[in-house]
């Protein structure tokens, strides 16, 4: 009897200790491909930029040209053939994966945005780091649960925590990275995915240390306490970074539409204009300053900036010259993300008010600091609208507790300026460019909400259907999908429902499958009124058009619906 007690007692503690162990394993995964990732981009940008830079102008003109003439393409290719889904930043990739699909992902993401991501920013491409690396993360994670053992319904947790993982990894910041997957993925700051986000993070805080150091990401001087000059031009600053950030928002994202929806050139070929464009203003600005920060992440003059102070009218013309390349290298499809760039936007926008402003008042170093540091937040926190996350990543990557409260200020103004200018923050404009609702994508916190919202909500829009009722074409149908039912489309319009087992028998009778009456419903109707119909229906199924007579829209399953239940009632962790 105590045998067996001591045996029950032993599987209940490995049966608690199991996730932890797991959500070690997600960390520590997508933490080493975040450094991975870092290291590999610092190589190639160190070789195909700063070393030539050092010889020659027209021979680096000319073999910079050739560098993100090739880069480019191959990242179009690989980007257009492979794996579209892993073009630009990849984080509202993560988050639909997260709320539709429990954060399962395909396997072959995190390789393709590994490769396309390095050869792209550390070619020359005017984008980030960040966004990539919670992508990689989240889909490692995912992927490393599914080898685990773990159900699709339980893959959130995992998903989350890579993204924690690679994020802190990648800005040495952990306790941003918790922020910003709470804020922005989750949606949740009293999420049940805290204690695997929270211990991801500390690993991926470690595994950096561990290969890279614990360096902040920028280096700054000693910040003596800034003077009330600073706080008094801190709401200017911040006010002007939070503008820029939307005009980038703006800019970017209506490119991106128009680009995606012409023909005018194929998708692979896309990203090279982008790249030519930062090419022809990247050249031009180093000709004349020597500043290379139009390129890739511009970490250098940024950090040249917070540690020396930089002449406002040169903070100017990087700021132009760094805006214009990063919207035509995202609006044009490239592979990488927008936290780097907007940082940059918001430090050279605090040090043309520091610049401009020190005519006017007397302004010491700190104050130039804390103006530069406060723009950034401010830049990110509009673009972004995760306030806690700005503060706490330009505190984490500074390491200096004196720039709080002006971040605060900058935080304050910002939101102010943001959410009275645009409806939505960056990446849930991504996804409604999409075609994806937030609403929909997000399911409410509430039950009576959730039967109010359409049918349409749940649906799947890309059905597997039958439109040709030959034999070699339905027997290629059953290979190729598990599915127990399938509509027979004729001219657009639903005719019936093709059962699997009757498919099966008409093939080894040799004759027409017979269908089943189709369910139908309109796009409009509601959760809870579909949900009878649901039931009731012999084939699970309901056929979503505007009558029985017009072509198919969309089909609810009760797997759908079960789906969505589980989503909105088990909230993230399924």
């Amino acid at each position: 009897m105590d045998f067996k007690a001591t045996i029950s007692r032993l599987a209940h503690v490995h049966g608690r200790a199991k996730p932890v162990f797991n959500t070690c394993l997600y960390g520590l995964v997508a933490s080493l491909a975040a450094v991975a990732f870092q290291v590999a981009i610092s190589w190639v940008y160190e070789i195909c930029f700063l070393r030539p830079s050092a010889g020659d102008f027209w021979h680096f003109a000319w073999f910079s040209l050739s560098v993100i003439v090739v880069t480019s393409l191959i990242a179009g290719w690989l980007l257009a053939s492979f794996c579209p889904e892993a073009a630009g930043s990849g984080i509202p990739q993560v988050k639909l994966a997260y709320w539709k699909d429990f954060g399962l992902s395909g396997h072959h993401i995190p390789w393709i945005k590994f490769i396309a991501g390095v050869i792209s920013i550390g070619g020359g491409q005017s984008l980030g780091r960040e966004g990539p690396t919670v992508q990689i993360g989240s889909n490692l994670a995912s992927s490393l649960a599914g080898a685990l053992g773990v159900s699709k319904q339980g893959r959130r947790p995992a998903s989350v925590a890579g993204a924690a993982a690679g994020l802190a990894a990648a800005f040495n910041a952990p306790l941003a990275s918790v922020a910003f997957v709470l804020e922005e993925i989750i949606g949740d700051l009293n999420s049940r995915s805290l204690g695997a986000v929270l211990l991801a993070s500390v690993i991926g805080a470690f595994v950096v240390h561990a290969f890279i150091g614990p360096q902040p990401a920028f280096e700054l001087p000693p910040l003596q306490e800034p003077t009330w000059r600073a706080y008094l031009l801190m709401p200017f600053a911040a006010a002007i970074a939070a503008l820029v950030g939307i005009l980038f928002q703006r800019a970017a994202l209506s490119l991106r539409f128009h680009s995606k929806r012409t023909a005018l050139l194929p998708r692979w070929l896309q990203p090279l204009i982008g790249g030519l464009i930062t090419w022809a203003i990247g050249i031009s600005i180093f000709k004349t300053t020597g500043h290379l920060g139009v390129f890739a992440l511009g970490y250098d003059d940024l950090s040249e900036a917070l540690t020396h102070g930089m002449a406002w009218k040169l903070a100017a013309l990087l700021l132009v010259g760094k805006l214009l390349a990063t919207i035509a290298s995202y609006g044009f499809g490239g592979c990488g993300g927008i936290f780097t760039p907007n940082l940059f936007f918001g430090g050279m926008c605090g040090m043309i008010v520091a610049g401009v402003g020190s005519h006017f008042l007397h302004l010491n170093r700190s104050d130039e600091l804390l103006l530069a540091i406060g723009g950034m937040s401010a830049c990110l926190s509009a673009v972004v609208q995760a306030p806690v996350t700005a503060i706490l990543i330009i505190f984490e990557m500074t390491h200096q507790f004196s720039v709080v409260p002006g971040l605060m200020i900058a935080g304050l103004v910002s939101q102010g300026i943001a959410r009275s200018l645009v409806h939505g923050n960056f990446y849930e404009q991504v996804l409604e460019q999409e075609g994806h609702q937030m609403e929909h994508v997000i399911p409410p916190r509430d039950l009576r909400t959730w039967h109010n919202l359409p049918i349409s909500a749940i649906a799947n829009f890309r059905p597997i259907v039958i439109n040709d009722t030959s034999e070699a074409s339905l027997r290629e149908l059953l290979e190729s999908h598990p599915y127990n039912y399938f509509p027979v489309v004729e001219n657009g319009v639903v005719q019936g429902i093709a059962p699997r087992d009757e498919i099966t028998e008409a093939l080894a009778g040799q004759r027409a499958p017979r269908l089943w009456p189709a369910v139908f419903a309109n796009p409009s109707t509601s959760i809870r009124a579909s949900q009878s119909l649901l039931i009731e229906s012999t084939t699970n199924t309901i056929v979503l058009s505007d009558s029985p007579d017009a072509p198919l829209l969309a089909v609810v399953t009760l797997h759908d619906l079960l789906r969505a239940q589980v989503s909105m009632s088990g909230g993230e962790d399924g």
